[in-house]
């Protein structure tokens, strides 16, 4: 199966790392020299902080990007997979009490960046299409799309992001155009123009696309509602263009697509286009309220639209460790859908808030920040789930 390193963004060195606050390392496990230290600050839920990290290299030890950009895959400066190494180093970071929680969090990011600096995420054998959907508004679907989408660009694959909702959010995000007279998804699906037409490319993050929306999009649910086929015009639009960058040997990874908070024709689009339903669910009890009826719709789409449908993947977001109401919803999620609920969760983070303003994902705009560690934690998962799955069916 082919994999690439994850990559980290150019403003950032980051190696395999060996926190302050961790015991030595014994003479025989040490590295052979050591090139420097750097400070990384590290935000999450409103507190700001900071951390010394130190820079590697030796046996066993996988060198990630420098100043001049992440390292590619194959590069002679990488060696074999450290993973169990990485793991053993991070377990050894000493805990920390309930009442110290800006501790356990610093504790918690350092494992993170220790355990994913210098992972390999591995590439789907066949495009993904994943619909990111949630009825209820304000769970994070925009958020979750452009950063997950984000993080596996950034470790190698190629992401085509469908902007479907009318505010255009994720657009924003991204860094691209979507005023009014920009090419955009409404015209692919009133419009029938081709997809490759409307896709633009992310500034900042290699092998990301976007295909982005505009105010126009707000009419569309009316106007479909008079179109032949109204339900799968997103499905044949995305379907095309996959073959498409196929033929050219140029195949997509991942199309994300991210609905509007509601049950349109907009939606159901999104629904019959993909395989994989992506639901993001917030920390707090209506979430659980509005996942019901989410599941519901998804079945009846699966019994009349688009019977591969199903739910690969459940993150939870705004996730407060201090509080008993998070532990509950995350409890009560993983109970029901154990083999779906991704181990990550994404914390409430000012970094990850602040991010669209400047027109970025919060990987770029602060990749230190506890926000980017959970999400790119959430995207290596995704993928190391994807390929796993696809393995299974290939081999049944």
């Amino acid at each position: 199966m082919p994999a690439s390193e994850l990559g980290w963004p150019r403003a950032v060195s980051r190696e395999t790392v060996t926190p302050p606050s961790s015991p030595p390392i014994s003479a025989a496990d040490a590295p052979t020299s050591t090139e420097g230290t750097t400070t990384g600050s590290l935000e999450g839920a409103g507190d700001h902080r900071s951390t010394t990290v130190e820079r590697e290299s030796g046996p066993g030890v996988a060198v990630r990007g420098t100043e001049s950009g992440p390292a590619e895959a194959g590069s002679s400066e990488r060696t074999t997979d450290d993973t169990e190494e990485r793991a053993a180093i991070a377990a050894s970071i000493p805990g920390a009490d309930a009442m110290t929680p800006l501790a356990q969090a610093v504790a918690a990011d350092a494992r993170k960046r220790i355990t994913l600096s210098g992972r390999t995420v591995p590439r789907p054998s066949r495009t993904r299409v994943l619909t990111v959907a949630n009825q209820k508004g304000g769970v994070g679907k925009t958020t979750t799309t452009v950063n997950i989408a984000a993080a596996l660009a950034q470790a190698g694959s190629t992401v085509l992001v469908i902007d479907l909702d009318p505010q255009g959010n994720a657009s924003t995000a991204l860094g691209i155009d979507h005023h009014s007279e920009v090419p955009s998804i409404y015209d692919v699906l009133v419009e029938g123009e081709p997809l490759a037409d409307v896709v633009q490319a992310c500034p900042d993050i290699p092998r990301l696309l976007c295909a982005p929306a505009t105010i126009d999009l707000a009419g569309a649910e009316i106007e479909l509602v008079s179109l032949v086929a109204r339900e799968t015009r997103l499905q044949k639009a995305v379907a095309a263009y996959v073959e498409q960058r196929a033929a050219s040997e140029d195949q997509l990874d991942y199309v994300l697509v991210d609905c509007p908070p509601s049950l349109g024709l907009l939606t159901v689009n999104a629904f019959v286009a993909a395989t994989e339903v992506f639901i993001p669910i917030q920390c707090e009890y209506y979430a659980l309220e509005g996942l019901s009826q989410l599941l519901k719709n998804i079945e009846m789409i699966r019994n009349h639209l688009n019977p591969s449908l199903h739910v690969s993947t459940i993150l939870l977001t705004m996730f407060d460790a201090r509080t008993r109401l998070s532990a509950q919803v995350a409890d009560e999620v993983r109970t029901h859908f154990s083999e779906q609920t991704l181990r990550a969760t994404v914390p409430r983070s000012v970094r990850i808030s602040e991010a669209p303003s400047h027109g970025e994902t919060v990987m770029t705009y602060d990749p230190n920040s506890s926000g980017a560690l959970s999400y790119l934690e959430a995207a290596v998962e995704l993928a190391e789930r994807g390929v796993r799955a696809q393995t299974t069916e290939e081999s049944a």
